[in-house]
């Protein structure tokens, strides 16, 4: 347990640092505007999740699951495993969870961040 734990810290640590500097390179080449650098991690992110997800079992690579998908991929972008369930979700042919699932994480997600925003204007 512990050291499946610090593969995920490990992992998610050099996740989160790829996604800062992919949102910093991006930003230097887009400039201003649309937030690109997360698209552009969001995007990567879910490529890489689904060749690891699709070759980790044919490869019998499935135990580095915790510090790949769990923690790099996560660390770069929790959206690249939020699409991985959902997919998931489908291909298991539960479609009307799949949808569910995608309506609450992007709508509850959205009303949360918002909720969090008027709160903290409450208390200032």
């Amino acid at each position: 347990m512990i050291g499946t734990l610090l593969q995920v810290a490990v992992g998610g640590a050099i996740g989160a640092s790829a996604r800062y500097l992919v949102g910093i390179g991006v930003a230097r080449i887009a400039g201003p505007g649309m937030p690109l650098g997360v698209l552009t991690a969001n995007v990567v992110g879910c490529l890489l999740m689904g060749l690891f997800a699709g070759m980790a079992g044919r490869l019998g690579l499935g135990w580095l699951g915790p510090f790949v998908a769990t923690g790099i991929l996560g660390g770069f972008t929790t959206f690249s495993t939020f699409s991985l369930e959902a997919v998931n979700l489908m291909q298991e042919g539960q479609t009307g969870t799949a949808i569910l699932y995608m309506a609450l994480s992007v709508g509850a997600g959205l009303g949360a961040l918002y909720l969090g925003l008027e709160l903290a204007k409450a208390m200032a």
